[in-house]
């Protein structure tokens, strides 16, 4: 059963299917090619992350630095966007500014790992600027960060847990009595940690019943994603996004 919709972002009717990076698999994540993919597919929410440049620009990108899947090199912050705007993902495809992805898929939702410090407030002068915030739900690895961007921007800003928001809901979920953000929408969550399994009907129901939906990240396997949409999750993050299409338009519930 879906949860309540306590944000404009979550007005979506039934699970919602999230492109990890665009559909990581095809190797030109978080690029405006691969987007473009996704978006034609069918997706309306997409996963990408966020780093700020020296000079500020907040470009979608993953990793801390250029060296893993551009022909560039080093750190995003330490270098400049027009250095940065050079750089091309698999040797062919230039790394976007978010503001671009923005304007460019103006029907797309957005869910943003702030991925360092110096790219929160350029993300939130951007999303005021835009006024995008009906678009964006921005999660973290850093609860702190999360906390930060949601006292800086108020209720209108989305945003999912950080770790140890997930880590104290689990908690919830095997009976401790520990509190639980209120402001948070969502769990993005893997579907275990370390062996450790994060999502059962347990955790399902203990996010349901505080009004949190259930974004699980990252599933590629058509099996597994059959096995948490009976758990119920309310959303799933892929890399593969025609398996994850496949299996909702088998279930029926592909938007």
């Amino acid at each position: 059963m879906t949860t309540l919709i306590r944000h404009p972002y979550l007005d979506h009717p039934g699970p919602i299917p999230f492109a990890h990076r665009g559909g990581a698999a095809d190797g030109l994540e978080n690029t405006v090619f691969q987007f473009r993919r996704a978006v034609e597919l069918g997706y309306r929410y997409i996963e990408t992350d966020v780093h700020a440049t020296a000079d500020g620009k907040l470009v979608a990108f993953h990793d801390e630095t250029l060296d893993r899947v551009t022909d560039g090199a080093g750190r995003i912050a330490d270098l400049f966007w027009s250095d940065v705007s050079h750089a091309r993902v698999a040797g062919r495809e230039p790394v976007p500014l978010f503001e671009e992805l923005l304007e460019t898929f103006p029907e797309v939702r957005w869910n943003v790992d702030i991925k360092a410090e110096p790219a929160l407030h350029p993300l939130l002068d951007l999303l005021e600027r835009t006024d995008s915030w009906n678009r964006v739900c921005v999660g973290s690895f850093s609860e702190k960060r999360v906390v930060r961007a949601q006292h800086l921007a108020g209720p209108r800003l989305a945003t999912s847990f950080g770790t140890r928001g997930v880590l104290n809901l689990r908690l919830r979920s095997w009976g401790a009595p520990l509190p639980v953000r209120r402001s948070a929408i969502a769990a993005q969550v893997p579907e275990e940690q370390s062996g450790v399994p994060v999502v059962d009907r347990r955790f399902v129901s203990a996010a349901h019943a505080r009004g949190v939906q259930v974004h699980v990240w990252t599933i590629n396997e058509a099996d597994r994603m059959h096995r948490l949409l009976d758990l119920g999750v309310d959303g799933i993050m892929t890399d593969h996004i025609d398996t994850l299409r496949e299996v909702m338009v088998e279930r029926g519930v592909w938007a």
